[in-house]
């Protein structure tokens, strides 16, 4: 096979990208490893910044996610028992979009089957040769056990965390950054109707906890709880019951509680590679980066790598310009790392550590007391959780 770009990993950035590339005319084959069913089922993040609603309406996918997803103009902080609001809104002239991962994948996927595109489900043992070469290559097991090649221009992995990408480039090509942190968050989703209309970040003694929503109906809890913490251990009633002692007395008694359809547990870490790029090859959001979802930055990091890789490859079709390409990494790391501090930052001060102290706790209550207070520091909030320009 040939195309000019071969992009590996049908996740919403891997498809986003594809669809921005063929509507410019650059042919594109998108390899996954997993079946589409699966794909199209894995349960992840909701809250879209507004330059990926923008992002997303530039693809032609918009209809639905305009039509059922839910604007925010604030969010909620509490701490030591009291609420308080960030109007995003007021302070930035942005606003947020309430809109699942899941509901995202289902447009995009729509979008790929009306436009004719394919992608190569099922696929195993992805090699990436000659990245260094004018022309690499992709080779492949498709699903029906046949060896398949993929000749191309450029090698895309959008493959995440796990994926074969990154792990195609040299050791002593690229850096690791990362910091591990000592908990995780358990979620758990209910066909409840939310507590709030916004998101509700909640600081507690007993641990972090965050009240969110994929819609009207749909609710999304959770707790942080130790590493070790097994899935198993949470009854719905333990996890209610731990939901309403860590958020403020005054709104639990609205808290609408209902059986579970999904409970999982996450690891927090924050993970960033330099470079994004080795040769033909180019790193997209968690291949080359991962968030703590506390700043909800991880799908949003991962559009914003797609608009900077989309453009510089338009860019390199129409006026044969490698300029924006071989700056890629700089672009991108730039914003990358702000949302890193930030979403660092937000974990820090909402959840409690195993060395924390009465001291750093009550310093975490001073700092959310002087954001209650001070405009110009939630206009800082507010920048960065809206998502800094691209």
């Amino acid at each position: 096979m040939r195309t000019q770009v071969a992009i590996i990993g049908a996740g919403p950035s891997g498809v986003l990208l594809s669809l921005l590339l063929n509507n410019s005319g650059i042919e594109t084959i998108v390899l996954e490893r997993q079946s589409q069913a699966h794909v199209l089922a894995r349960i992840r993040a909701g809250v879209l910044e507004w330059g990926t609603v923008q992002k997303f309406r530039e693809a032609g996918l918009s209809t639905r996610m305009d039509k059922e997803g839910l604007l925010h103009e604030g969010v909620f902080l509490a701490s030591r028992n009291n609420l308080f609001r960030i109007n995003v809104l007021k302070a930035t002239g942005k606003q947020l979009m309430v809109y699942g991962q899941t509901e995202v994948t289902k447009d995009l996927y729509n979008c790929m089957e009306t436009a004719g595109r394919q992608i190569l489900h099922n696929v195993k043992d992805v090699r990436i040769n000659q990245l260094k070469e004018v022309k690499p290559n992709v080779e492949f097991i498709n699903q029906d056990g046949r060896c398949g090649k993929i000749f191309c221009d450029f090698v895309v992995g959008c493959d995440g965390f796990h994926g074969v990408s990154r792990k195609s480039i040299p050791d002593n090509e690229i850096k690791v950054f990362e910091r591990i942190f000592p908990f995780g968050w358990l979620g758990l989703l209910s066909r409840t109707r939310p507590l709030k209309d916004e998101l509700i970040y909640a600081n507690s003694t007993r641990g972090f906890a965050l009240a969110s929503m994929r819609n009207q109906n749909l609710s999304r809890y959770y707790l942080q709880v130790p590493l070790q913490t097994k899935v198993q251990e949470w009854s719905d009633q333990k996890f209610w019951d731990e939901l309403k002692l860590r958020l403020p007395e005054q709104i639990t008694e609205n808290l609408a509680i209902g059986p579970s359809i999904e409970k999982s547990i996450a690891p927090l870490r924050s993970f960033v590679v330099e470079p994004m790029q080795f040769g033909n090859l180019f790193l997209v959001g968690d291949a080359a980066h991962i968030v703590p979802p506390t700043g909800a930055k991880g799908l949003n990091l991962a559009i914003s790598d797609v608009h900077y890789l989309s453009s510089g490859l338009i860019k390199f079709y129409q006026n044969a310009s490698r300029e924006a390409l071989e700056y890629y990494t700089e672009t991108a790391l730039k914003r990358v790392w702000k949302a890193v501090r930030f979403s660092w930052w937000m974990t820090n001060l909402l959840h409690q550590f195993p060395t924390s102290t009465s001291f750093e706790q009550k310093i975490k209550e001073s700092e959310l007391e002087y954001l209650k207070g001070s405009i110009i520091a939630q206009a800082s909030f507010a920048e960065n959780y809206v998502g800094l320009p691209y």
